[in-house]
């Protein structure tokens, strides 16, 4: 008799990493996997042979199918065979940022505890500046001296040091696994940002990277697109390209990074179909002049997120389809939008297979309309997070009452649509009003002259608190606050209008490109932020 719960499990050919690439490479062994330029791919074919050869180099070294190993690597075809070649062979691929450095890469490093690190010759010197927990060998890339460097941790610990050659083992050597790999098993752990914290190491199993990026969350994808990954393979975004086309049969292009200017000229060397566009990527691309070559493209499919610019015109002027959804790391994409929607701030609907709940703090239920933190679940096993990594506190208190906690401020209409208002603890109270710090930055995006724009919360003398926007401007222009305030004045309440504006070259953003809110707040009034107060500038509740 067949048990019901395994049948929602998809099956090892679909979502383990190592049987999924066996297939392909069987069946189609010549069809492009990965476009790093116009000259330079790699076929599923060879991409199997590298994954086999760094397994080899791997278990040559003392990986063991269940172990962590710890790759702190920039985006290229290295850090994809170390990947593959870890979960080759049973063994759980941790992928750290690669802007680690201090107290935070020493947290990584105890928290995974694993022995051995794949690190890029530029950063390795920084393992000397931290206690080295654990760790015993680091496999040095990229390492461009006739001389491996010496790493001894803060603690004293001399660590064996091996150059990249130990990644091309044998591979008739390679030694069976101890058991089949399934699909709850551990394929990474991937840390948070650590904004509010102890970075947490979020563990997932193949069966929930396989749903996060399922033909259910992006069911915009196909086996004849080509996904561009321009965000961080240490990141879920960077992720979700790889096993969403491995999983599929189709093809990524793996570029170092994303950048404005560049980005038009690597989609069309790559011959690349389908791109994410997260935090402020889209309003980068927007904000440039008009081309005649705004068309001149292979892009067909784009994914905002958040929805922050109207969809509609994006589609218009690019020619291409644009969607929206929402997902963490920790979750398996739960919203997911139509094609191109018309509502700005939008994350589109429960997907097939998930149930959502807005609550309040004590996890009751808030009417439609109302703020309320998003709660997910999902009817499948293994679909969501395995938990944090040795921090059973944080697990329990994120799956209390059998639900996902995710920590994000939402809101939904009448048609069942959900708007994303705020993180939880970047929500904004002033004079008694609950302020949506992504509703205003949205409104203030629409300036023509902004380039970037985030809105945190900063103490009141009177209570509660004020509002501080921080924008950039477009290149060659300049901002200025009065003008802003009254640009904003009809678009928005009175109480929602920015306090105080502080001008800024560029906001500070991770490697994925989200703005850093955690570093303007505690920045907080700077001695070159203005405050319309002090301008002399009155805003009043409009009189009815």
């Amino acid at each position: 008799m067949t048990n019901k719960a395994t049948e929602r499990v998809p099956g090892a050919d679909q979502c383990v990493l190592r049987a999924t690439l066996e297939k392909w490479a069987s069946t189609q062994p010549d069809k492009v996997f990965v476009k790093l330029s116009k000259t330079r791919e790699v076929t599923y074919a060879a991409m199997r042979d590298l994954a086999e050869s760094a397994a080899a180099g791997l278990q040559a070294i003392g990986v063991k199918q269940g172990d962590t190993v710890v790759v702190w690597l920039p985006n290229s075809l290295d850090c994809l065979k170390v990947w593959f070649g870890i979960n080759w062979l049973g063994a759980t691929y941790v992928p750290i940022n690669t802007a680690y450095r201090g107290q935070l890469l020493q947290h990584v490093l105890e928290n995974a505890g694993a022995e051995i690190i794949i690190a890029h010759a530029d950063l390795v010197e920084r393992l000397s500046d931290v206690h080295t927990s654990n760790l015993n060998t680091v496999v040095v890339l990229e390492n461009h001296t006739a001389q491996l460097p010496r790493v001894a941790g803060r603690d004293g610990s001399e660590l064996t040091v091996l150059g990249g050659e130990a990644l091309s083992g044998n591979v008739s050597a390679l030694k069976p696994l101890q058991r089949p790999i399934e699909p709850w098993d551990l394929q990474s752990i991937i840390y948070t940002s650590g904004t509010t914290g102890p970075s947490k190491g979020v563990m997932s199993s193949y069966a929930h990277l396989h749903a996060m990026s399922g033909t259910e969350g992006f069911y915009m994808l196909s086996t004849n697109d080509r996904y561009l990954c321009n965000l961080p393979l240490f990141h879920v975004a960077g992720t979700i390209p790889v096993m969403g086309m491995l999983s599929r049969g189709g093809s990524i292009a793996l570029i170092p990074s994303f950048s404005t200017e560049t980005f038009w000229p690597s989609v069309v060397e790559t011959e690349s179909t389908v791109v994410l566009l997260l935090g402020v990527m889209a309003t980068f691309i927007a904000k440039r002049a008009p081309s005649l070559d705004d068309r001149a493209h292979p892009l067909r499919k784009v994914i905002i997120v958040p929805l922050s610019e109207d969809g509609p015109s994006f589609s218009d002027r690019f020619g291409v389809e644009v969607y929206t959804l929402y997902n963490m790391t920790e979750i398996s994409t739960p919203l997911v939008s139509e094609l191109n929607p018309t509502k700005v701030g939008s994350c589109g609907q429960p997907r097939q297979g998930v149930e959502v709940r807005l609550v309040d703090a004590n996890d009751c239920g808030v009417p439609t309309g109302t703020i309320g933190e998003l709660l997910v679940r999902t009817d499948a096993p293994w679909a969501m997070n395995s938990g944090y990594f040795k921090n059973p506190e944080a697990t329990a208190s994120a799956w209390r009452n059998g639900w996902f906690h995710t920590g994000d401020g939402f809101t939904v209409d009448q048609d069942g649509t959900y708007f994303f208002s705020d993180r939880m603890k970047d929500s904004i109270r002033r004079r008694g009003e609950n302020i949506s710090s992504f509703e205003v930055e949205a409104e203030i995006a629409l300036h023509p002259l902004v380039r970037e724009v985030a809105v945190v919360p900063v103490p009141s003398e009177l209570s509660e608190d004020d509002v501080l926007c921080v924008v950039a401007s477009v290149p060659g222009s300049t901002i200025d606050p009065i003008e802003l305030l009254e640009f904003l004045r009809p678009r928005m309440p009175h109480f929602m209008l920015p306090r105080y504006v502080r001008i800024v070259e560029e906001l500070p953003k991770t490697a994925t490109q989200k703005v850093q809110k955690h570093v303007l707040r505690t920045a907080g009034i700077t001695v070159d932020t203005w405050d319309r107060e002090v301008a002399g500038v009155i805003v009043r509740r409009e009189k009815l």
